[in-house]
């Protein structure tokens, strides 16, 4: 016999939206005691809280969960997409201005991959983006080494299968040819590890570098490296579909009337 999925969410995700820490953060501040449920102290983060409990911290009313919000950046190559790195290595958290809020990354992009990289405050907005299934198109500026064709693409636009793994059709377009090496433009919808370098290398080229240059509706445009900027709450709303909105991929396109 089945449990029904008690109502609510987990109290760490509630403490994380609010902006108090980390999910894992907050663990550990409930396992030391430091929170309080409608006035009993909890021990352990398996517990489901709604808008109706009443949530403290060091003894300090929860505040409102802050509105969903989304930056560019532009990400230099060289740093690392992670908070930690257990090699040492700077990370894009090293380099972020000092009055940005809490973020975590929508996706990655490798220590040597730059470009369009967004941030967001919202673990639902980060998963929700991360989907396969939400459908955004990522673009791509690709430099590789050698003197590709058009057909050698091809198999990259049927979708191609490397050591066990199926990629999904990637849209290709040769743009031009300098020197010793070519420039692509690439747009994949799924964002496996290393996939566009992986790819290349499947039709004997060699990725030297990769800047993406758009995600779903989200353009890089004259950015400068290191830079961040904040995403307008009304383009924020519109896209994720907040406030009662409707997302583009759920609208429906008016049909004309015909005229007798």
């Amino acid at each position: 016999m089945s449990q029904e999925t008690p109502t609510g969410d987990r109290i760490a995700k509630v403490l994380a939206r609010a902006g108090i820490a980390s999910r894992r953060e907050a663990e550990r501040m409930i396992e030391a005691g430091r929170v309080t449920v409608n006035g009993n102290k909890i021990n352990s983060p398996a517990l489901n809280v709604t808008g109706k409990d009443r949530i403290t911290v060091d003894g300090k009313p929860l505040a409102e969960p802050e509105a969903e919000r989304i930056w560019l950046y532009h990400k230099p190559a060289g740093l690392v997409t992670t908070n930690k790195d257990e090699k040492g290595r700077e990370t894009i958290f090293d380099h972020l201005p000092e009055d940005l809020p809490r973020v975590m990354t929508i996706g990655r992009l490798d220590l040597n991959s730059e470009g369009l990289l967004l941030l967001t405050n919202d673990g639902g907005v980060k998963r929700k983006l991360e989907l396969p299934s939400t459908g955004w198109l990522r673009k791509y500026r690709v430099r590789v080494n050698g003197r590709p064709q058009d057909d050698t693409f091809a198999p990259l636009r049927k979708g191609v299968t490397i050591e066990g793994e199926r990629f999904q059709p990637m849209e290709v377009t040769l743009d031009r040819q300098q020197g010793a090496n070519a420039w692509v433009t690439v747009g994949i919808r799924e964002g496996r590890n290393r996939e566009i370098r992986r790819a290349m290398e499947a039709v004997g080229l060699t990725v030297n570098r990769l800047i993406r240059v758009s995600y779903g509706p989200f353009q890089l445009g004259q950015l400068k490296p290191g830079a961040v900027e904040e995403v307008r709450r009304r383009v924020v709303r519109d896209q994720l579909g907040l406030d009662g909105a409707t997302p583009p991929e759920k609208r429906k396109t008016p049909q004309r009337k015909r005229r007798r």
